[in-house]
């Protein structure tokens, strides 16, 4: 068999090479804008970060944060899903429900922030627009998850008239799994993304983005770039998890 190119044992220390060729990039711009205020350094920002992932405010707007990320998602993957079956199944709700993913799909992410921000106010604007922007992600993955299915198994399940339930548990939804795996994916990351943009848009109490928008205010770059720091490391924190949690699946269905 094979070997893929991320299983090779060179991946790690390539892997490390770029994450430090990075910060040698960024420190000579930083020295050669020659200001924090525009550009600090990454040891100044690494400083910042330590300093501020010990406080109190700092962990408790990461965590709102991340239970508006897994709110999001929890309602638009499953809503997702299900659409995404209905579309892919039957021509009618494809019909009826494409306009309705394309006009999400055109909308800018600011204009339904707004407009939700009018609607639901601060705390649930970021819930909202996370909902939103995943839900076509996670229906359009499972439609294509449809698409997939081998004509020929369709074929022998309605030679053997079997339909319904049975025929959706047992042909449709282990042929679309990857497909829905893999929106999960891109959709936690949008997710990410959305929320904490919706945070800063609207600053919630206890958010990220509001942390952002604050250091920003009050002209502390180093800060923002603080922010911005934990804000990545807790969405590669959670894209780990999720990747952990899909493998051991695959590895079960294996």
């Amino acid at each position: 068999m094979r070997k893929k190119a991320g299983d090779s044992p060179v991946a790690f220390p390539w892997f490390f090479f770029g994450i430090v060729l990075f910060l040698v990039a960024w420190e000579v711009a930083a020295w050669y804008v020659g200001g924090v205020l525009l550009l600090p350094g990454p040891l100044l920002v690494l400083k910042k970060f330590f300093f501020l992932a010990t406080t109190r405010y700092f962990l408790t707007a990461l965590g709102h944060s991340c239970i508006r990320v897994i709110l999001g998602v929890l309602i638009s993957a499953p809503l997702g899903i299900a659409a995404g079956i209905g579309s892919g199944l039957n021509r009618r709700v494809y019909s009826m429900l494409g306009p309705l993913f394309s006009v999400i799909s055109a909308t800018p992410v600011m204009s339904v922030i707004l407009i939700a921000f009018l609607w639901f106010g601060q705390e649930r604007t970021p819930v909202f627009t996370a909902f939103l922007m995943v839900f076509p992600v996670m229906a359009a993955n499972t439609i294509e998850g449809i698409k997939s299915v081998d004509p020929g198994l369709v074929e022998l399940f309605q030679a053997y008239r079997i339909t319904g339930w049975k025929k959706l548990f047992s042909l449709y939804l282990p042929s679309i799994l990857p497909f829905i795996l893999g929106g999960l994916r891109s959709g936690l990351s949008l997710c990410w993304k959305v929320v904490v943009a919706a945070e800063v848009l609207v600053q919630p109490f206890r958010a990220l983005g509001t942390g952002m928008q604050n250091a920003k205010a009050q002209l502390e770059t180093a800060e923002l770039f603080a922010w911005t720091a934990g804000t990545v490391c807790a969405a590669a924190l959670s894209q780990g998890i999720l990747s952990l949690i899909i493998t051991g699946l695959k590895r079960r269905s294996a």
